[in-house]
């Protein structure tokens, strides 16, 4: 007879969600895995067959968590540029128990040349990431907030480059101070004059 799971898959993934997230997926072992999710190894393995599909598991999670709170974010804003405030706000916030960065922009530097499916899982988020963009200033151009001098797409191409480098630096000591700046100065950018 076999035996039932002793664990909430949900909650053993947002754990190893959390290691990959702070540690990247060639500098986590299995034994960090082990420690760090609270179960064995057999059950790992019994659950996620091995730690590629695990680390993809943890993106997906990621992925869904970050979209679905961006997501809610965008739709209590009154207007497009307290949307982009708020969303470039959540970026470089730390909540005390998550690490700094993005886990999809940490994975796409350390993997994405050398792993398709880590590629993979980066592309359509950034996709993602860029269409909720281009809504955005869509909004901000139907309501006057922004100038129509440039094509929705390509500043929600621009907005989502900031974001990834806002999130990159926010894995070092850069202060928020200056993270602001460059977050203010590229909505102002947007903005009709």
């Amino acid at each position: 007879m076999a035996r039932s799971k002793e664990f909430e898959v949900n909650e053993v993934l947002d754990k190893a969600m959390k290691i990959f997230w702070e540690q990247g997926y060639e500098k986590t072992s299995m034994s960090d895995l082990v420690e760090h999710m609270g179960i064995h190894r057999r059950s790992i393995y019994d659950t996620f067959d091995d730690k590629h599909t695990l680390f993809l598991q943890a993106m997906d999670r990621y992925k869904g968590k970050i979209s679905a709170t961006l997501l809610a974010e965008v739709k209590a804003s009154k207007t497009a540029v307290e949307a982009l405030h708020t969303i470039y706000g959540l970026l470089i916030s730390k909540a005390e128990d998550t690490p700094s960065g993005c886990l999809i922009v940490n994975s796409a530097v350390e993997l994405g040349t050398r792993d398709s499916d880590v590629d993979i899982r980066s592309l359509e988020s950034f996709n993602d990431t860029e269409r909720m963009f281009e809504q955005i200033v869509e909004w901000g151009q139907r309501d006057g907030e922004f100038s129509s001098d440039h094509d929705a797409k390509e500043m929600a191409e621009y907005l989502h480059n900031i974001s990834v480098g806002i999130r990159a630096m926010n894995r070092t000591s850069t202060d928020k101070e200056k993270l602001n700046r460059i977050i203010n100065v590229s909505i102002k950018l947007l903005e009709k004059r």
